[in-house]
């Protein structure tokens, strides 16, 4: 309905910190036939505790993000069209003003451009790998979202919800 998505380029997470367990939108399923039977649940090592379908190809990067910022409860990762713009650019999303620093206290940052050896042996876990890098020095929840070179955005929030808000604002900010 936000205009994040094409297709089922995208998905969404929360996790249930006092047990370990994500919940994300199966892979493949389009959004209008989604309903919270066809969610997946996964611990944090990657196994299914629960659903029929495939999790989300991105699991790997969601579980990273989950391990490396525990205050984090929600991941969202789409391909929405500005926001991806400046990722596959490799271009930070520099503040420009109050809408902005509504929701990310300084610029968005785009994460260096993955190796060759580091898509070939693990493309998914290492997205999550160069997101962790990027926020060394910089507070996840205050800067809730990253591009990813040569992919695309990833949020994040106090819960699954408010990962979507936050890539609801970054999409906006891009396009503005």
């Amino acid at each position: 309905r936000s205009g994040l998505v094409t297709l089922t380029w995208g998905n969404v997470s929360g996790i249930e910190r006092s047990r370990g367990f994500v919940v994300i939108k199966p892979s493949g399923v389009p959004y209008k036939e989604l309903t919270s039977d066809k969610f997946v649940v996964v611990d944090l090592d990657g196994k299914i505790v629960d659903g029929k379908l495939n999790p989300s190809t991105d699991t790997a990067t969601h579980r990273a993000l989950y391990r490396s910022f525990p205050e984090i409860g929600g991941v969202t990762h789409t391909h929405s069209v500005y926001a991806t713009m400046f990722a596959q650019a490799g271009l930070a999303l520099p503040c420009f003003g109050t809408t902005h620093a509504d929701h990310f206290y300084g610029a968005v940052p785009v994460t260096r451009m993955l190796t060759e050896k580091e898509v070939i042996d693990d493309y998914v876990g290492n997205t999550g790998k160069v997101i962790i890098e990027r926020f060394a020095d910089i507070r996840p929840m205050s800067v809730p979202g990253a591009l990813v070179m040569g992919h695309g955005p990833f949020t994040w929030g106090k819960d699954a919800m408010d990962s979507v808000r936050n890539s609801i604002a970054l999409e906006t900010i891009a396009k503005m």
